[in-house]
């Protein structure tokens, strides 16, 4: 079967999003925005750059014959389930990971929710984890009936803090849910040892974490099971929805593989419950294309990380590598750790004095930005019945107050970034 298709690639299709200040509602694994357009009166025409927050044009566009070719592939054996292209994605992403199974999934929610119940986690159950982060860490432990228990965060990585964590273990706590944040790996290692002391599971969420590593691990490889998102604007991005679940164990693996088909272990014979938590063939066709370039658009979104903290600290907005923040820099800037790509940087977050208001002013000169995240999770009505409260975390609360996640994806031009840090510059000497 032959298929004659044009397409025509433009930033207009593949920008994420345009001159608006963008509020993250369902964030790390399953991404909508909520926009909130600048009136044009308050538009400042004059100084006005568009910038995204995520343009994936510069990615696509130069990939458009081996992508087409990949899909004429799969329409010609029309296996859209289940087809070879699947478990070729797994191989090698198993390789890449440097784990010994991989199981490709529908999405990162999936992964996260595949990877409980495969440990067994339901009613009566204690899973521990992060007050920080997009709300699917936290609902796939309630949809399987167990409780969520929320710890505070590390101020400088945002990562679980063990302490709190140690603090928060009862004999009915089964697994240890970490987040590695906005890119970032977190200091996992002290977790991991941690729940080998206490007989329980470390699942790490590296929906924003792929291609960061440490010590020759990455992330995803320190825990009994990691779960991946391919959202488009992941660092590795589907053309939907898309997620994987990595583990060393191989009973894991086996038990994952069923849970996906519904828990089917030979047609027509179901041993447990699962789900429909399938890949499809064309999905994983596009990522094994594009996981071919991964390494590149890794090394390009650290080269603009390192732009923006030269241009901000340039600009007297924040620290540098060997000063001490004081109340006359503006911004916190990440941490660019020394020697392996600890942080793969999916995002670009500072953290910001008078947050709200820079952001309206971003938006009004065409620049967009986003908030990860306005509240934490267990303040969030669907989590009301927990019985938390404000005070209950205040590295999270502070952080919910101050992020902000400017403009950086694989092709932002030095230009657009120079527009960024100028119109930061220009909104606090205003403010001054």
């Amino acid at each position: 079967m032959s298929m004659l298709v044009s397409w025509e690639w433009s930033s207009t299709t593949w920008t994420w999003s345009t001159a608006s200040t963008v509020t993250i509602t369902t964030g790390a694994t399953d991404t909508t925005m909520a926009r909130r357009k600048a009136t044009p009166a308050a538009r400042d025409e004059s100084h006005r750059v568009e910038v995204p927050l995520v343009d994936l044009a510069p990615q696509h566009r130069p990939l458009q014959a081996e992508l087409w070719q990949a899909v004429q592939a799969v329409a010609a054996h029309q296996r859209f389930v289940n087809g070879p292209e699947v478990e070729l994605f797994e191989q090698e992403m198993s390789a890449y990971l440097g784990v010994a199974h991989a199981v490709a999934v529908s999405s990162g929610t999936d992964a996260l929710l595949a990877a409980l119940m495969a440990l067994g986690v339901g009613p009566g159950d204690e899973v521990i984890t992060t007050a920080y982060s997009f709300v699917a860490t936290a609902e796939v432990i309630a949809r399987l009936g167990a409780r969520p228990v929320f710890c505070d965060i590390l101020p400088d990585s945002l990562f679980l803090r063990p302490g709190a964590v140690r603090e928060a273990f009862t004999s009915n706590t089964k697994v240890i849910l970490a987040v590695h944040l906005f890119g970032r790996l977190g200091p996992v290692e002290e977790l991991a040892k941690l729940a080998a002391e206490r007989g329980v599971a470390l699942v790490e969420d590296c929906a924003q974490a792929l291609g960061a590593r440490a010590g020759g691990r990455s992330a995803g490889s320190f825990g009994l099971s990691g779960a991946f998102s391919f959202f488009p604007s992941k660092n590795l991005g589907a053309w939907g929805d898309g997620g994987m679940v990595v583990t060393g164990d191989g009973g894991m693996a086996g038990t994952l593989r069923r849970l996906r088909e519904h828990g089917q272990v030979e047609r027509g014979h179901y041993q447990k419950l699962g789900g429909n938590f399938r890949l499809d063939t064309l999905q994983a066709a596009v990522l094994r294309v594009k996981l071919g370039h991964l390494e590149r658009w890794l090394d390009e979104r650290l080269r603009a990380a390192q732009l923006y903290l030269q241009m901000f600290w340039e600009a007297g907005l924040c620290a540098g590598p060997d000063e001490t923040q004081h109340p006359g820099h503006r911004l916190v800037m990440p941490q660019l750790p020394a020697g392996e790509r600890e942080h793969a940087f999916n995002l670009f977050v500072v953290r910001a004095e008078k947050r709200n208001e820079l952001a309206a002013y971003l938006a009004r000169r065409g620049i967009a930005t986003a908030v990860y995240y306005r509240t934490p999770v267990p303040l969030q009505p669907c989590f009301a019945d927990l019985g938390y409260g404000p005070g209950d975390f205040p590295v999270t609360e502070e952080a919910c107050r101050q992020v902000l996640a400017l403009p950086l994806f694989p092709g932002i031009s030095p230009d657009q970034q120079r527009a960024v840090v100028a119109a930061v510059a220009e909104f606090y000497r205003q403010a001054d």
